[in-house]
């Protein structure tokens, strides 16, 4: 079956627990909806017995269907397995409408999640839908793998902000877990992370500007060497540093234009406003709190919020202030366009002494290199290469992937080289991404 039949399924599933949301299971509409889903599967049991639904490094799948995250069907199926700690389902030929009614009303009100809920489906669950493992926190951790690392929190963000828009005090149980795996991996492998906080969803800028500003700040700690206790610290403080701009009317938030007066001032209440909901929350500590409540506080102490101008600080705020400004640099929005890494370093060195702890900006600075992860470069030969890693003890050496021939003619297939000691002296300056046409991001994703 194809690609379209898998995505009818998703989009059909989607569609009938967003209905279930407004309609009991017995109205019309979602009468409707069922069948819909149900004429989805019967369409592919014609040509197999077996249907599997679930999550490859945090991308939802039908059989050999992929479904990135820009796909509101596949976000809304993967918030449910997620919630459920689930890897996957699958589905099998003679599954009637009864039992995907069965199973709408189990995941509108589930038993349990992970293992209780697999206990609980295998008891009491319809006969022809069948769950997968769960995937626990740890065994991320232990997995090792970024990628997986850097969904998690996406997740665990995603949560937080969803409890405080309904009004909840959040949980830190997990976001604690999954700063502690983000810390190690930094420890590790400083650059691993990093690359891909060059993954931007603009669609969700806050969720992932959250989530890369933690990375980038565990980057600044790690090149500052700070212990790991701390670098947990400054990665959950990085985790919930825009966790007020949740009180703030989205409109303000989101307005594609230059604020005015009066909304630049209702902004300017965000740290505040974060720092009481994260002083609610178990697992905070003052140095946490001082993250939320100062990194808009500029290193020379001018900014906002006015009230917490004579606080002493912890030196952690310097650093997520760095990591916050980095990847709002990189990042392109309604009102800016993004530059390279290598220009946002420059622009670093630029707000040293007065915004910015200078001492801090060196070393973060000296631990990205000479050109960073995601800056384009020309070669001695005319070759134009994309940093895809650098070295783990000296960041001037690179791993490039080759885009463009010696003729300045674009690769169909790129190719990767190793540049290392006096190799690296090969590169000979920085290229604009933009005038080569090319989204550097893409390569990130392959």
């Amino acid at each position: 079956m194809s690609y379209d039949h898998h995505l009818t399924l998703i989009q059909g599933f989607a569609g009938a627990v967003k209905g279930l949301r407004l309609y009991p299971l017995q109205h019309p509409a979602i009468e409707q909806r069922v069948q819909s889903l149900l004429n989805a599967f019967t369409q592919l049991f014609s040509q197999q017995e077996v249907i599997r639904l679930g999550l490859l490094e945090g991308t939802l799948f039908v059989e050999d269907s992929l479904f990135p995250d820009d796909n509101p069907a596949a976000v809304e199926m993967t918030e449910i397995l997620d919630k459920l700690e689930i890897e996957g389902l699958e589905f099998f030929s003679g599954l009637g409408k009864d039992e995907i009614e069965l199973f709408l009303k189990i995941i509108g009100d589930p038993p349990g999640q992970g293992d209780d809920f697999i206990a609980f489906m295998n008891e009491s669950g319809p006969e022809h839908i069948k769950v997968a493992a769960v995937e626990t926190t740890d065994e991320v951790i232990e997995n090792k793998s970024p990628r997986k690392i850097y969904g998690k929190a996406l997740k665990v963000v995603n949560t937080i902000f969803e409890d405080v828009r309904m009004g909840r005090i959040p949980s830190s149980d997990e976001a604690v877990g999954v700063v502690k795996s983000m810390a190690q991996m930094t420890l590790e492998d400083p650059h691993a992370l990093f690359a891909l906080s060059l993954l931007k969803d603009y669609d969700n800028y806050t969720f992932t500007h959250s989530v890369n500003v933690s990375v980038l700040a565990l980057a600044v700690g790690r090149a500052c060497q700070v212990p790991e206790e701390e670098l947990r610290t400054l990665g959950l403080g990085g985790l919930l540093h825009d966790i007020g701009k949740l009180k703030i009317d989205v409109a303000i938030i989101n307005k594609p234009g230059k604020l005015n007066d009066q909304e630049f001032e209702k902004i300017k209440t965000h740290p505040r406003l974060g720092a009481d909901i994260v002083a609610q929350m178990e697992g905070s500590n003052q140095a946490v709190l001082d993250i939320v409540l100062g990194h808009h506080l500029r290193y020379d102490r001018t900014g906002y919020p006015q009230d917490a101008k004579g606080h002493n600080l912890s030196k952690l705020a310097d650093m997520a202030a760095i990591a916050d400004a980095y990847d709002a640099m990189t990042t392109l929005r309604s009102y800016q366009n993004p530059v390279t890494p290598r220009k946002a370093v420059e622009i670093l060195y630029k707000l040293a002494d007065t915004s910015l702890n200078p001492q801090f900006v060196k070393l973060f600075a000296d631990s990205l290199g000479t050109y960073p992860v995601g800056t384009l470069v020309r070669l001695d030969n005319n070759e134009i290469g994309l940093v895809m890693e650098v070295g783990k003890k000296n960041p001037d050496d690179v791993m490039l992937k080759i885009l463009f021939g010696k003729v300045g003619e674009k690769l169909p297939e790129p190719f990767d080289i190793e540049l290392t000691g006096s190799d690296s002296n090969r590169i000979t300056g920085e290229v604009d991404p933009f005038v080569k046409g090319i989204e550097v991001t893409d390569y990130f994703t392959r």
